[in-house]
């Protein structure tokens, strides 16, 4: 060891280390800090179980903007990527189609819960899938016989006028012609289409096989809403509407199709492990999803590897994410049933108490990294469910190996999630914060709520899918494993994500890796340095010895 004395008095610095040596005297000390292999099969007998906020990732080097952060990765085994490693939750007070929708917008996937009537279930998928379809693949469409009274109908309920005549009224007719909402404007509504819709030389049209880029250009160079392609015949095929140009401008990082032309919104839903789920789960094929996501608490059953393989055999270009798991005994069974990725989490969520009811989960940190450690062998993306309360925790999480974080009460604040806003102060009276509800799939508030007449039953004899999730169909007693409770309002997906994304470049910025794939290489080579947090670190790395503050996260 070098002993470094203080200079003398003339300046001279003969007594200290050339600074052209600094970097390989570094090599003499051993590294900062624990691998990540380390920080958790090192800790494990001595610590126990680690969160998120029970370490930190050491700084790495900096080269590069973090606007040139990629976010983009794998969920599935099968190959779906997403632009934005964020998924929102399958729970009654976090996923509809507004916030599906929202979500593939922003780059990221929205898994419609089913804690409600399969039919209502669908509807929703259906609606993701219709809101930008690149090619439309099975437009609505009339006959020169219907009447304006039919066109102000389908506006009314689907939100769109634009539609193609045919002489069946159906796709793959003779397109005869096309009828916007401004040509049945001030119409009578019995005037038949025949009279108002526009034909000949004026209807523009491109022929079957067109690239979507092509047909974009024709569509904008026409200025018109709806451009219909047709086959050698003069068939009506498929419809390009220049509102999903407009919406593919303001969205590129969309999480879109991969397969044929539609480029359509991916979507994911999720069920149970019943009988009655086989059925629903051809319907919501039907009505184009992408991904399924086996709901349960506790995954590794005999009902879930069942459904895994019914689902393979019965579906087999469907993405299964299984779950949820928290052990490598776990997600062993599940991938060898054939999962596409794994679900990781067992009473972390902020509205869970399942570890505390019984004893059963598993400290989240620790579950992610145990879980992705052995999938990652098997080419099984996993994906990080509950414990996550803000940007760092998504960090966090993808450091220890997880491709995406899955949340609930980060999401359920936002415009797009599903219920109305109230106002409440902390001692519960009127006025104060702005607020929505959230509850737990577990508690007792969702177990008597939604149902569906062929799932586990609820209260009265009412069927919903809480009570399957936690295997309690049967028990007379309802044990709850969740609470209801209020979480802020945190405005629209369209700044939220934003502000996700632009906090996690940053985030990968000072670890010093790029990518998706580059911090996976850096933290398996061990080149990516942790550090366990004490209870006093916490509390210095987080706001404190101030007399008051306000915590604004994003302009």
């Amino acid at each position: 060891m070098v002993i470094l004395q203080t200079p003398p008095p003339n300046g001279s610095t003969s007594n200290f280390l050339d600074a052209s040596t600094a970097l390989q005297h570094l090599s003499s000390y051993p590294g900062t800090a624990h691998s990540l292999k380390s920080l958790f099969e090192t800790t494990l007998s001595t610590v126990g179980g680690l969160t998120y906020n029970d370490f930190l990732v050491m700084p790495g080097h900096i080269n590069f903007a973090a606007s040139e952060v990629d976010l983009g990765v794998k969920i599935s085994k099968r190959g779906t990527r997403i632009r934005v490693p964020v998924i929102s939750s399958p729970m009654d007070t976090v996923t509809e189609a507004d916030m599906a929708v929202g979500m593939a917008l922003q780059g990221g996937l929205g898994v419609i819960h089913h804690n409600l009537p399969a039919a209502e279930q669908v509807e929703m998928v259906r609606k993701v899938k219709k809101f930008e379809n690149g090619f439309i693949t099975d437009p609505v469409c009339l006959t020169p016989d219907h009447k304006v009274s039919d066109v102000l109908e389908i506006k009314a309920n689907f939100g769109f006028g634009g539609i193609p005549i045919t002489d069946t009224g159906a796709l793959n007719g003779k397109l005869i012609g096309i009828v916007t909402i401004r040509d049945v404007q001030f119409r009578p509504p019995n005037t038949p289409l025949s009279s108002v819709m526009t034909t000949g030389p004026s209807l523009v049209v491109a022929q079957e096989g067109i690239t979507l880029d092509k047909a974009n250009e024709i569509l904008r160079d026409s200025k018109k809403g709806k451009l219909p392609i047709v086959d050698s015949e003069g068939r009506l095929k498929s419809l390009l509407a220049r509102s999903d140009l407009l919406k593919s401008q303001t969205y590129p990082w969309a999480s879109k199709t991969r397969e044929g032309d539609g480029k359509q919104l991916l979507c994911a839903a999720a069920i149970g492990t019943r009988e009655a789920d086989k059925e629903r789960l051809d319907l919501l094929v039907q009505a184009g999803l992408d991904v399924v996501v086996i709901d349960s608490s506790q995954g590794n059953s005999v009902y879930q590897i069942e459904m895994i393989q019914w689902i393979k055999n019965r579906h087999p270009h469907l993405d299964v994410i299984a779950g949820n798991v928290v052990t490598r005994e776990q997600a062993a069974v599940l991938i060898h049933a054939g999962a596409d990725a794994l679900r990781v989490g067992m009473g972390s969520g902020s509205i869970c108490i399942t570890q505390e009811i019984t004893a059963v989960g598993r400290s989240q940190g620790s579950a992610v990294y145990a879980v992705a450690e052995f999938a990652s062998k098997f080419g099984v993306p996993v994906i990080a469910d509950g414990g996550i309360s803000n940007v760092g925790h998504i960090a966090k999480a993808l450091a220890l190996g997880a491709s995406a974080v899955m949340m609930g009460s980060m999401l359920a604040g936002t415009e797009e999630s599903p219920g109305e806003y109230f106002y409440a102060s902390q001692d519960g009276s009127g006025g104060g914060k702005r607020l929505k509800k959230y509850r737990g799939m577990g508690s007792l508030d969702a177990m008597e709520g939604g149902n569906d007449e062929k799932k586990g039953k609820g209260k009265g004899g009412r069927e919903n899918a809480a009570t399957s999730r936690y295997f309690s169909e049967e028990d007379t007693v309802r044990v709850a494993q969740g609470v209801t409770g209020a979480v802020q309002d945190k405005g629209s997906l369209k700044r939220f994500i934003p502000y996700l994304v632009a906090g996690l470049q940053h985030a990968f910025q000072d670890m010093g890796v790029r990518s998706m794939t580059d911090l996976r290489q850096q933290a398996e080579s061990g080149k990516l340095r942790f550090e366990l947090r004490t209870a006093s670190a916490q509390v210095e790395g987080g706001v404190h010895g101030l007399h008051s503050y306000e915590k604004r996260l994003f302009s």
